[in-house]
Formats: C-alpha cells, sequence, structure tokens
C-alpha cells in the first residue's frame, strides 16, 4: 500500500479503446487523462487528497522492470483500484496468457478485495482468435466474482459520474473498515476482557449466542425450532454455530466441539425437503491455522482455504463444510468475522459450491440416519 500524504488511484482498463464504441467514441487513455486531472485538483482544507496513477503518464522504469511487472507493481501500492472492464483483457505475453487488464483485477482482488471497484463500460464481441479466447476467459472470471457494479455505463459523462460514486464509496468504507481494523487488538481491555474473564462454559455460550444473532439476522435466515436456517445461493441451509472458547492448542476447548459432523445424522429430521446441510460455523476465541483445520476434519485431502475470516474447509466426498471464524474476541469481531465470511463467499461464487455441498451432505445424512435407525 502506499505511504503518503495522499491516497494513490489507480484506474485500469484499456487504453487506445473507444467508449462508448463505435466512431463517436473517444479513447480510454483521453478520458483517463481528464479524470486524473480533475480528481488531482479535489482538496480538503487546502489539501490534496488524491494521486492518481495511469500508465500513460508514467515514467520509464530500470531495465530489469517490463511494462507488466510495473502494472502490477501499481495495483500493489495504490489504496483504491477501479477498473473500467469493456470485456477486453488487454495485452499478453503469449497466446495462452491472461490479458493485463485481467491480471491487474486478479491481482487487486486476491490482494486486498476491499479497495477493489468495478465499472462496467459492456462487453466487447468474442471472437475466434486466441485474443477473443483470452477475452472470454477475462469476461467468464468478471461475472464470477459477483462484483457489485450498478448497471453498465453508457456514456461518457455517466462513466465520469459513476467513477466519482465510486471513489467516493471506496473512501468512506474504507475509513470505516479502517476503523474497525484499528479497534481490533485491543483485547486487554472492555467487552474483550470481559470475555477473557469468563469460564471455558460460559465464553463457549457467549461466543455461540453471538454467531448464531449475527447469521440469523441475514436476509432468508429463520429458525426450526433450535436449530438455524440459513439462506445460500437460494436453498435453505442448516447451519450449526460453535465455538472453541480459547487456543485451539488448548485440549479441554478443543474437545467442547470435537469433530462436530461426526453428529450430523442427528440433525436429519430437520434436513426437510430440499434443505441442504448442515455446515458448521466455529468461532475461534483466538487464531486458527490451516493445518489445525485440516486436523479437525480427520485428513489432508480437501479444500482448505486461508480467507480474512479465518479458515474454510470442504471435504468434497462426504462433503463435511466448516469455518473457522478467528479472533472472535468480543461482540463485535465476531460478528465482523460472520460478515466477512459471508462477504467471500458471495465475492468468489464460493457460495454456490457451498450450497451445491450442502443438498449432497444433506442427502448423506438422511441415508446414515435411516441406517442408524435400522
Amino acid at each position: 500500500m502506499a505511504k503518503s500524504t495522499t491516497l494513490r488511484v489507480m484506474i485500469s482498463s484499456r487504453c487506445d479503446d473507444k467508449f462508448p464504441a463505435g466512431p463517436a467514441g473517444r479513447p480510454l487513455s483521453e478520458i483517463r487523462r481528464e479524470l486524473k486531472t480533475e480528481i488531482e485538483a479535489l482538496e480538503v482544507f487546502g489539501k490534496k487528497l488524491f494521486e492518481m496513477w495511469i500508465n500513460e503518464e508514467t515514467p520509464p522504469q530500470g531495465g530489469t522492470w517490463d511494462s507488466w511487472d510495473v502494472c502490477l507493481q501499481a495495483v500493489k501500492d495504490c489504496d483504491i483500484l477501479i477498473a473500467l472492464s469493456n470485456g477486453n483483457a488487454g495485452w499478453a505475453k503469449g497466446g495462452g496468457d491472461i490479458g493485463i487488464c485481467h491480471a491487474e483485477l486478479t491481482t487487486g482482488l486476491s490482494q486486498a478485495p476491499g479497495k477493489v471497484r468495478l465499472i462496467a463500460l459492456g462487453d466487447i464481441a468474442i471472437t475466434n482468435t486466441a485474443e477473443g479466447e483470452r477475452n472470454r476467459r477475462f469476461q467468464e472470471y468478471v461475472n464470477r466474482q459477483s462484483l457489485f457494479r450498478g448497471g453498465t455505463v453508457p456514456t461518457e459523462g455517466a462513466l465520469k459520474a459513476r467513477l466519482k460514486e465510486a471513489l467516493y464509496d471506496a473512501l468512506l468504507a474504507l475509513a470505516q473498515a479502517g476503523v474497525r481494523e484499528s479497534s481490533k487488538g485491543r483485547f486487554y481491555s472492555g467487552q474483550a476482557l470481559d470475555w477473557s474473564h469468563l469460564d471455558f462454559r460460559a465464553r463457549r455460550a457467549e461466543m455461540r449466542r453471538v454467531l448464531r444473532d449475527a447469521m440469523r439476522q441475514r436476509a432468508g435466515s429463520s429458525d426450526d425450532g433450535d436449530h438455524l436456517i440459513v439462506k445460500l445461493a437460494g436453498t435453505e441451509t442448516v447451519v450449526v454455530p460453535d465455538a472453541i472458547p480459547a487456543a485451539i492448542t488448548v485440549g479441554a476447548a478443543k474437545e467442547m466441539v470435537g469433530q462436530p459432523f461426526l453428529r450430523d445424522h442427528q440433525l436429519s429430521q430437520v434436513l426437510k425437503g430440499k434443505r441442504g446441510g448442515p455446515v458448521h460455523v466455529i468461532g475461534c476465541h483466538k487464531n486458527a491455522t490451516e493445518a489445525q483445520a485440516t486436523k479437525l476434519l480427520g485428513f489432508p485431502d480437501a479444500t482448505v482455504v486461508s480467507a480474512p475470516f479465518g479458515i474454510f474447509v470442504a471435504d468434497n466426498v462426504q462433503k463435511v463444510q466448516f469455518a473457522f471464524i478467528v479472533n472472535c474476541r468480543d461482540d463485535a469481531t465476531t460478528r465482523h468475522g460472520v460478515q466477512r465470511f459471508f462477504e467471500w463467499l458471495a465475492q468468489t461464487g464460493e457460495e454456490t459450491l457451498v450450497a451445491d455441498r450442502a443438498r449432497a451432505r444433506a442427502r448423506i445424512v438422511s441415508a446414515i440416519a435411516k441406517e442408524v435407525r435400522a
């Protein structure tokens, strides 16, 4: 990230492509230069707020750098990345490679998705060439990310207005996220200290209560008796909240949760109709690692993902799924972890896969329950 007295904004887009497409449009590079001039002129209390990076005005780099390296380094260094996507993946080094626009967006989303904003300009047509195949991959990638973009902008005026809206939204959202992040780590006072005063049983109960409440308040969530039902990709899914009230390395705390999926068959009566699940969401009072998550599952051959909320694990054979929400030290950090988990599901497209596995898991659980009752 940039460390300076201004916020560094990068605009990622094609340079020579015209917008709007056709003879009446202007090259995007001209529009970018105008936006750079206008945005860098903005001041707060007499001081400049933004520095805008566009590759057209970047000075030559050393001999060890090529233009690909320079662009990707700019993505990593910027505070806000605004991608103007017309479905053109950009130039590439080889026929089977991804384009530079594709690489810039991928790098931004993998490094810090919260700083990325996408503005859709409408997709160009796919041609039966290596370039067309590259564009097809890029367009499919953008669609899979499910990034909120507010509709396609049709005119240059609408593009400039949308970019300013995106910049305002990013500035506000990142400032608020910074406040939340900066409040973390102070686990020696306030509610975090109150939770630390609790014994394992009481702390686990409090963590489970907050996890359940945070998920229950999501749109489409409901109760079925004592059980929590959450909508995932349109599928009603039984979600089981639980909590490890200390470090996972503390045996007495870990044993309170054990391997909860071994008891999934006890929930077969809740899996009515087309409901899926269970999916286990486990709050961890402290941190967790991929190795610890794999050990809880019982074998290593599974999907294991480290994400901002913690660890997600999915067994693609038995369809067991659980998420570790780490650093659940108080109400705020626990709710924020749940929020980031569901944001990750939506942003990556994993929500659909989780729902598919949950439906398969429900069928497996029902079969096991019948055998147990036989």
